[in-house]
């Protein structure tokens, strides 16, 4: 079935308008730092300073996704002292995280277990031998 027939709206002005926020909330997940925060954070809110010890990178790269996630309601944050502290707002965000993030980890592990074009993951250089990331 086509996505416009699963939409239901009134309109093509509101299908168009569907696919525009769809598009936006890919482009917000479309990058793998983000990704690693949003698994960091998916069991509990933690502090910039604890996802620093987590995450592989500096401290302005880490502020700038989150500041994006946080601009686009994936995250929420509050104020402890001097530290901030950062959850998970959008739980339907993860749910989607969690989903593609765990398929694409069992077809890393299991490269044979589709038939061509069943797969989620590219069929180029992520089939790396090697132990598929943590996802929520």
């Amino acid at each position: 079935m086509p996505m416009e027939k699963m939409i239901q709206a009134d309109g093509p002005v509101e299908q168009s308008r569907v696919f525009e926020l769809a598009a936006e909330l890919f482009a917000v997940l479309s990058t793998p730092m983000r990704l690693r925060v949003l698994s960091a954070l998916c069991v509990r809110e933690k502090s910039v300073n604890e996802l620093l010890m987590e995450i592989d990178t500096t401290q302005p790269n880490l502020s700038q996704h989150l500041a994006v996630l946080y601009r686009t309601g994936v995250l929420a944050k509050r104020k402890e002292g001097a530290q901030v502290i950062y959850r998970v707002q959008s739980e339907k965000a993860i749910a989607l995280c969690r989903s593609v993030c765990t398929q694409i980890a069992i077809e890393l592990d299991e490269p044979d277990a589709l038939p061509p074009g069943q797969a989620l993951a590219p069929t180029s250089p992520l089939k790396a031998p090697g132990k598929a990331p943590r996802t929520c």
